[in-house]
């Protein structure tokens, strides 16, 4: 079988590459729900266990999953894809209108029934659990390697280090 032909390395280099790369196309500007979190999660870790031919009655823990492929869970992913861009952003000139976007608070009321998890709201709770503002985030991404030092701390939690 083709399958077999080929190391745990390489299938998951080509699922990193093609899969994943594809499935999370925009990803930094979602607004994630728990739900959607458990879908992409649930999707990733059957992705894993395809490659690693693991089938039903055979088990083993997700955790046991991500470590035998080198994988780290969706949430990290998704969440230094998100700040990454993040830093990109930051770094664009001062009148661009993505910059502008990313600060920018509207005024007035809103409707009732409006969604209960916004992108900026997601990004402001995950500000406050790392205890930095914007400021401090400001600052950090103009060093792109403290940037890049900082995204690569992240974990599934928001929690650096």
């Amino acid at each position: 079988m083709v399958i077999e032909l080929y190391s745990i390395r390489t299938k998951t280099s080509i699922y990193n590459s093609c899969v994943l790369s594809t499935l999370l196309y925009g990803s930094e500007c979602w607004r994630m729900t728990e739900q959607d979190m458990s879908r992409l999660s649930t999707f990733h870790t059957t992705c894993l266990r395809k490659i690693l031919r693991v089938y039903w009655p055979t088990t083993i823990s997700n955790q046991e999953l991500l470590a035998r492929c080198q994988q780290e869970n969706m949430g990290t992913i998704i969440r230094r894809r998100r700040w990454r861009w993040i830093g990109h952003v930051m770094r664009m000139e001062t009148g661009s209108d993505t910059k502008t976007a990313l600060r920018w608070t509207p005024e007035g009321r809103r409707k009732r029934g409006r969604p209960k998890t916004t992108w900026r709201r997601t990004i402001e709770q995950e500000l406050k659990e790392m205890n930095h503002s914007w400021n401090t985030i400001q600052r950090k991404a103009m060093n792109r390697e403290e940037w890049c030092t900082f995204v690569a701390a992240l974990n599934a939690k928001g929690v650096t280090g």
